[in-house]
C-alpha cells in the first residue's frame, strides 16, 4: 500500500512524554513537529537546581533545540547557544541526533534577585544555531540578534533571515504538581510552509535577511494557506503543550481537524551527556604541564565538573606527566 493510500485511523489519546511527533497538513502545504518533554527536561533542570525563571528559559531553549534538531540525520548534531548582557548571559543546548539532549545556563544570582516581575532574562546579544551533519557536510552556523524579543521570536527571526522558510514557533514550560512533588515539563510546536508549486513558493518567499538597511523591498502577498495555518496554530494554549494527559495527536486534531492532519512515526528523546572519563582526559592532555599543575586541588588531584550533567571526575596528575 502506497503512502497516498494509507487509511485513516482514529486519533490516539495515548500521551507520550519525551517525544517529537512529525506531522503534515497537506491541504495547506504545511509540515511541522510537536515536542513534549517530561522526565528528560525535569532531569536536566533539577540537576542544576535552577531558580524557576531560569529553569523556564532553559526549558524553552531545550524544546526549541529539539524541534529544530529532530530534522537532522542520525549522525547530526545541533547546538543552540545564546550570549548576552542579560541576567542569563549564556545558554547552551546540545541535541545529538537521533535522541540525546543536554543543556546548561549561566546567570547572575544577584541580578536575578533584583529582577522586576516580567523582566527579560536574555538582554541584548546573539543567538547562534550550529549544525553538523557528519564529516562529509560542511558545518553551518546561523546567528540572529537578541534584542529582548525572547527565544520564540528569535527563532522566527532566524528562519526569516537564514532559512527563508515561513515558520511559526510556540514554546511553553511549566511545573507540574504530582503526588510525588513537582516536576518540570516543556513543549513546543513548529509549523513550516513548504508549498510544492513554483508559483506558491514565490508567494511564500521572505525578504532576504542580507538586504541593506532601509532598502525598499517588493511587496508580496501572504499565501492564504499559510495565513490560515498560522492563525490556527496561534490558538494553541501553553497548557496544551505541557498537559501530560493530552496526547500530541489529540492536540493536532484539535487544531487541524477541518483540513485533516497526517502524523508520522514519533521520535524518542532522552537526557544524555556526551562527557566521559576518556573525553575529559583527552581535554586535559591539551593543556600545558603548567596549566595542569594549577588545576591540582588540595587533595592532590585534578578535579573536573561537567557543566552539562554536573558529574565530577578526579584524575591523578602523574597520569598526564610529560616524560
Amino acid at each position: 500500500m502506497s503512502e497516498a493510500e494509507t487509511p485513516l485511523r482514529p486519533v490516539s489519546d495515548q500521551a507520550y512524554d519525551d517525544t517529537v511527533l512529525p506531522f503534515a497538513v497537506e491541504p495547506l502545504d504545511v509540515r511541522g513537529r510537536v515536542v513534549r518533554l517530561g522526565p528528560a527536561i525535569d532531569e536536566i533542570l533539577t540537576r542544576h537546581a535552577y531558580p524557576p525563571p531560569v529553569a523556564r528559559l532553559v526549558g524553552e531553549a531545550a524544546a526549541l533545540t529539539v524541534l529544530l534538531g529532530a530534522a537532522l540525520k542520525s549522525e547530526g548534531r545541533l547546538q543552540l547557544q545564546t550570549r548576552s548582557d542579560g541576567i542569563v548571559d549564556m545558554i547552551v543546548v546540545d541535541f545529538d541526533a537521533p535522541d540525546r539532549l543536554r543543556a546548561f545556563a549561566r546567570f547572575d544570582e544577584a541580578k536575578l534577585a533584583e529582577m522586576a516581575p516580567g523582566a527579560e532574562l536574555l538582554g541584548h546579544g546573539h543567538l547562534a544555531l550550529t549544525i553538523e551533519q557528519g564529516s562529509d557536510v560542511a558545518r553551518y552556523q546561523g546567528v540572529v540578534a537578541l534584542e529582548g524579543q525572547g527565544l520564540g521570536e528569535a527563532a522566527h527571526q532566524y528562519f526569516r533571515q537564514s532559512e527563508q522558510i515561513p515558520t511559526f514557533v510556540r514554546l511553553a514550560v511549566a511545573e507540574s504538581l504530582t503526588g510525588a512533588g513537582t516536576s518540570w515539563r516543556a513543549g513546543g510546536l513548529l509549523l513550516q510552509f513548504l508549498p510544492a508549486s513554483v508559483e506558491r513558493q514565490r508567494q511564500a518567499d521572505l525578504a532576504p535577511g542580507d538586504a541593506p538597511q532601509g532598502a525598499i523591498l517588493p511587496e508580496t502577498l501572504e499565501d492564504d494557506a499559510w495565513a490560515e495555518a498560522k492563525a490556527v496554530a496561534a490558538t494553541v494554549e501553553d497548557h496544551e503543550l505541557v498537559d501530560p494527559g493530552l496526547s500530541s495527536e489529540r492536540l493536532l486534531f484539535r487544531l487541524f481537524h477541518e483540513r485533516g492532519v497526517r502524523v508520522f512515526g514519533p521520535q524518542a528523546i532522552r537526557a544524555a551527556c556526551r562527557c566521559s572519563d576518556e573525553r575529559i582526559a583527552a581535554m586535559l592532555r591539551n593543556f600545558t604541564q603548567a596549566e595542569r599543575d594549577d588545576m591540582v586541588g588540595e587533595n592532590g588531584k585534578i578535579g573536573v565538573t561537567c557543566e552539562f550533567c554536573s558529574t565530577h571526575r578526579e584524575f591523578e596528575p602523574k597520569d598526564f606527566a610529560v616524560e
